[in-house]
């Protein structure tokens, strides 16, 4: 068995060794006179000069071709995200449309709708985060994580105990699992915890 392989691999060691691939190239040129042999030679030079810059520019077209893609990546990247968030913008638009020009002469019913509509436009705006990856971090009675968290402030605990988030004043987001921004967050000091 050793020996049938030792056959097999051979041949192609043979066939692989440089000096004698070059040797047999050369071999022909020895029985050209040497004007044939120039022009023989300047003939292959010119096949492989024709083929080196062929592949140059097919190098050159797919790095071209590649930064392309790379920058139109890019840019049009959140494309379906802004499309996602044309609803939101429209209702605003509408929201604004309908709102009175002095709100003090506007009727409760007419704030009723504004206010109605307003947190529809948010849950719908929440919505489209969520669709696209992005998720908001509110941690009211969470436990304070400084990965998550900004505190603002340290205040008396309020029932909630020491090191948790007492208030939200400004919720957080995150996309995947980085952080677009920390939530505002006031913590508890544990004083006057039940």
């Amino acid at each position: 068995m050793s020996d049938q392989t030792s056959s097999e691999v051979e041949p192609e060691t043979e066939a692989e060794n440089p000096e004698e691939v070059m040797q047999a190239a050369l071999d022909g040129y020895d029985e050209l006179d040497p004007e044939a042999r120039i022009t023989q030679l300047e003939s292959e030079l010119e096949v492989a000069k024709d083929r080196m810059m062929r592949l140059a520019a097919d190098l050159e077209n797919t790095r071209k071709r590649a930064a392309r893609e790379k920058t139109e990546a890019s840019q049009y990247a959140i494309k379906g995200f802004a499309g996602d968030l044309l609803s939101v913008a429209d209702n605003f638009q509408r929201a604004l449309e309908n709102a009175p020009e002095d709100p003090s002469a506007a009727g409760p019913d007419v704030l009723k709708g504004l206010i109605n509509g307003i947190r529809m436009t948010e849950k719908e705006l929440l919505s489209v985060f969520e669709r696209n990856g992005v998720t908001r971090i509110f941690p009211a009675g969470d436990p304070f994580d400084p990965n998550l968290h900004q505190a603002i402030a340290e205040v008396p605990g309020n029932g909630e105990p020491k090191g948790h988030v007492v208030d939200v004043a400004q919720p957080g987001f995150t996309i995947g699992d980085r952080v677009l921004r920390a939530a505002m967050v006031t913590v508890s000091t544990g004083a006057g915890a039940a």
